[in-house]
């Protein structure tokens, strides 16, 4: 089976100025996700989706392939991860490359190493699934939840109340690192799979939103604690 890994990077971060090429850790953080998929040897093409050149330099500078620069339907704010693996896989029909399977690499991924990459993947096809998604289990309980309603506090499941926390059914919520698609199923469907998806369990501690500056910042520490229990196996 033919595998690509799209890493996909747009120029135009807001919160976060430069993100996908900001310093973490000590490296550009998108070359934690290149430097992840190269390693693991799943895939006859790693390659970076960017409307900028700085990225694509950076990435480059990598090992990451970037054939093309992202079109301006796919760059702007309102376009979708849909849209951009879409025209990357036309991209590569155009040329005579089809492949089986593709993993989605956020470029903000620096807890995703090539150990993780591949045996997620092998999960995905040994499962023969459609969509594998990585998922965090929260860690308090959704049913215990309150919600304020005319200004009072009040619970939003009643029937759970009294429940204990560890006979309540776990909730789980994407991880947001990657996304491994059977191509074939993706494109059938349009991009919006919704049957035979296979999840992939990642612990708290190595899953981080990086939408603020005080994101970063707990990212770069739960990374760091990664790093240290890594080394001390």
């Amino acid at each position: 089976m033919k595998g690509i890994a799209i890493i996909t990077a747009r120029g135009g971060s807001k919160r976060i100025p430069k993100k996908n090429i900001k310093d973490f850790c000590g490296k550009p953080i998108i070359a934690y996700s290149i430097e992840a998929a190269l390693k693991s040897e799943l895939f006859d093409e790693v390659m970076v989706s960017t409307d900028s050149e700085k990225i694509a330099e950076i990435s480059k500078q990598y090992g990451a392939k970037v054939p093309f620069m992202r079109s301006k339907k796919t760059s702007g704010d309102y376009a979708t991860t849909r849209d951009v693996l879409m025209e990357v896989l036309s991209e590569y029909k155009k040329i005579g490359r089809t492949f089986d399977y593709m993993v989605c690499l956020y470029p903000t991924a620096p807890f995703v190493t090539s150990e993780k990459l591949a045996a997620a993947v092998h999960k995905f096809i040994d499962s023969r699934g459609s969509l594998l998604i990585p998922v965090v289990q929260f860690s308090y309980p959704p049913q215990r939840a309150y919600v304020i309603s005319d200004k009072n506090l009040i619970f939003k499941w009643e029937e759970f109340r009294y429940t204990r926390s560890q006979d309540l059914e776990p909730f789980y919520y994407e991880a947001g690192q990657f996304y491994c698609y059977n191509i074939k199923d993706y494109i059938a469907s349009d991009g919006a799979i919704k049957d035979n998806i296979i999840p992939y369990i990642l612990p708290e501690s190595e899953v981080q939103d990086i939408d603020t500056k005080e994101d970063w910042t707990m990212a770069e520490l739960k990374y760091r604690m990664m790093l240290k229990e890594m080394n001390n196996k």
